[in-house]
């Protein structure tokens, strides 16, 4: 890496810096950014910063550093995966396709359409930009959050926009105005949506921002035990009038959000996630005192008893009791997808092609003959990618799983535990989800656990001294 003074290249780089913490805000607001006009916002949005940061890069006015280096597993993996989108959507001798998939050839010789592994070769173009603009995001994010300072207004950030969420799915539900973004619900009257149109890409949302503040209180907690009564006194008004009151209310309106949706997995991914990282902080990494474990039992006895009782969490528990096979059309569903797995497991239908490829699976048992999304993160990607790039990318959030816990075991700073305690917790929670819903496809939330996936690297390999400008 070349030398660049630290001082002047942060300066360089703010407003980048900046225009990137705009963008995080924004990403929720329109409907998840799941509509044409919205992601292709973002991907302008994301190009824009790439190219600007390239360009001062390119004139000695920023560097990369050690974080960027040493998640290049990643930045591969999904440089890889976004090479593969691109191959799905070129036009291959009839030979070839044959080879590669069988169906495909088939498929296209049959309806005489263009002869691509994809089935859909406008929907995979559509995706090939989304997956560029993923793999960029978790470049730009390693880049820019490039010190301690950054890291703590980046997770600030996270929080603020998770607090505006919940504040805004709330006050719809109780007021009864059921507006999402400026237009009247259609659907998820009576529960909170927030902004986005499904009550479920709310909780994953949540589920992420909740995971974040948790960390950073996480990070404000004292690790030493108090001396005498002055100090405990002196600590406990720290508590009522710091940072550490502010995060905690910002928890609380969460946690009410999260409960507002009535999500049942959502509901079950948060505090699964936080009482099994939680278990595994206090009892394996032995780092947080008395105030720590109050702080972890509140969080799951208070919130969930007291604030979750008065929002509706009973609402949450009897919809939990009357799920069965027979009242969801989810399993049906997957078992459809999974005949598409069976049939393109080594080049899938094409990224994005699903809506346009179940019809030809659908077994009759679900209605509406149409659905967009297979309601399972992991199948559908099986079945869009292919078991290869499903790997492929499996690795890289597993990759970055391992780095977030290594950051708890074996960084001493409080700030860079508490992030690498907020992307295990946040992981895990959406990959809980996952199994059951498609956050994954929602361009703002999947924007969220690529910025998640890259704060790992930076938690466990930023420089706690001078920021992450390590040779």
């Amino acid at each position: 890496m070349r030398s660049v003074n630290v001082l002047s290249w942060s300066v360089a780089d703010r407003p980048l810096f900046y225009a990137y913490l705009a963008l995080l805000l924004w990403l929720p607001l329109p409907l998840g950014s799941n509509r044409v006009w919205a992601w292709s916002l973002m991907e302008v949005w994301i190009l824009a910063l790439a190219v600007i940061w390239l360009l001062q890069y390119l004139r000695g006015k920023a560097d990369i550093n050690r974080p960027f280096v040493r998640a290049w597993p990643v930045t591969a993996c999904l440089l890889v995966t976004t090479v593969w989108v691109i191959v799905q959507t070129l036009p291959l001798p009839a030979g070839v396709l044959g080879l590669l998939s069988p169906q495909a050839l088939d498929i296209h010789g049959t309806t005489q359409s263009y002869p691509s592994l994809s089935l859909d070769v406008y929907a995979t173009r559509q995706s090939t930009l989304k997956t560029l603009c993923y793999l960029l995001l978790f470049c730009l994010t390693l880049l820019l959050i490039n010190d301690k300072q950054r890291i703590k207004r980046l997770a600030q950030v996270i929080v603020l926009g998770g607090v505006f969420q919940a504040s805004y799915g709330a006050l719809m539900t109780l007021s009864g105005l059921e507006y999402g973004f400026f237009v009247e619900k259609e659907s998820g009257v009576g529960v909170a949506t927030g902004t986005f149109i499904n009550r479920n890409h709310l909780a994953g949302y949540m589920e992420m921002c909740l995971a974040v503040g948790t960390g950073l209180l996480l990070a404000e907690l004292s690790t030493r035990a108090a001396t005498d009564w002055r100090d405990r006194a002196r600590r406990l008004l720290a508590t009522l009038l710091g940072s550490k009151a502010r995060i905690r209310i910002a928890l609380v309106v969460m946690v009410i959000g999260l409960v507002m949706t009535h999500s049942r997995m959502g509901n079950t991914a948060f505090f699964v996630s936080l009482t099994s990282v939680g278990a595994f902080y206090l009892f394996v990494i032995r780092r947080v005192t008395r105030g720590g474990m109050i702080f972890f039992v509140s969080l799951l006895l208070i919130d969930l008893l007291v604030v979750g009782n008065f929002f509706g969490v009973e609402k949450v528990a009897e919809r939990l009791q009357e799920t069965s096979l027979e009242s969801e059309s989810r399993d049906e569903v997957s078992r459809d997808t999974l005949a598409i797995v069976r049939d393109f497991p080594l080049t899938g239908t094409g990224a994005g092609s699903f809506y346009s490829t179940y019809p030809m699976y659908n077994s009759g048992e679900v209605a509406p003959a149409f659905y967009r999304h297979a309601h399972n993160d992991y199948l559908q990607f099986a079945s869009e990618f292919g078991l290869p790039a499903l790997a492929v990318l499996a690795f890289s959030v597993l990759a970055s799983f391992w780095a977030a816990v290594s950051a708890q075991i074996a960084r001493r700073d409080r700030l860079l535990q508490g992030m690498g305690f907020a992307t295990t917790m946040g992981i895990v929670a959406l990959l809980i989800h996952s199994a059951v819903d498609f956050n994954l496809q929602i361009p703002a939330n999947a924007a969220m656990f690529v910025v998640l996936m890259a704060l790992a690297w930076i938690s466990r390999y930023s420089d706690s001294r001078t920021g992450s400008k390590e040779p």
